[in-house]
């Protein structure tokens, strides 16, 4: 290839690196866009699934490809704040509808039984229940339920699915705690 044609080596060894520093800055942007990003978790709203501090690698092709599910824990931006991001597990999908009654939630007229929140639901939020989750968006809730700013709140509500920016595959900080959430 070009090789053959630059008879200098230091030229010929220099191209080389550049070619691979540029493949490698390549990769690195398409990974970053298209298949994986990383995330911070702040606050104890997820606890005790995650904590704050902990690092987590998102999946985005997953999510892209898959769409969502009940029970992804995913990362979306605030909207008055699309800075912060928030991490927040799905509830209920596009359809669903969704009731609040004497602290517990039900999904589809179905009492929502999950293994990541026994304690009654005291914060209530603001928004009027029951609702229909929005074509095209998810209901997520914070498996900290009284400590969580999630879709219970007009500010948050059910999040755009093309806003979220993708389902947790790992904790990868701390190591101590390394793997699937």
């Amino acid at each position: 290839m070009f090789k053959d044609r630059i008879a200098n080596p230091y030229v010929r060894s220099l191209l080389e690196w550049l070619i691979a520093v540029g493949l490698a800055i390549l990769f690195f942007l398409i990974s970053r866009n298209f298949l994986f990003r990383m995330a911070h978790v702040t606050g104890s709203s997820m606890e005790p699934t995650l904590y704050h501090g902990d690092m987590l690698m998102l999946n985005r092709l997953g999510w892209l490809v898959n769409g969502p599910r009940i029970n992804d824990v995913v990362a979306f931006p605030f909207r008055l704040d699309p800075s912060e991001n928030f991490i927040k597990r799905v509830i209920a999908l596009a359809g669903d509808k969704v009731d609040l009654i004497d602290g517990v939630f039900f999904v589809n007229d179905v009492p929502l039984d999950d293994d990541f929140s026994e304690a009654k639901i005291v914060l209530l939020g603001d928004e009027i229940f029951p609702l229909v989750v929005p074509e095209g968006a998810v209901f997520v809730l914070g498996d900290n339920r009284n400590g969580s700013k999630d879709s219970r709140f007009t500010d948050v509500g059910s999040v755009p699915i093309g806003d979220v920016v993708g389902r947790v595959a790992v904790r990868v900080w701390p190591l101590s705690r390394l793997g699937r959430p």
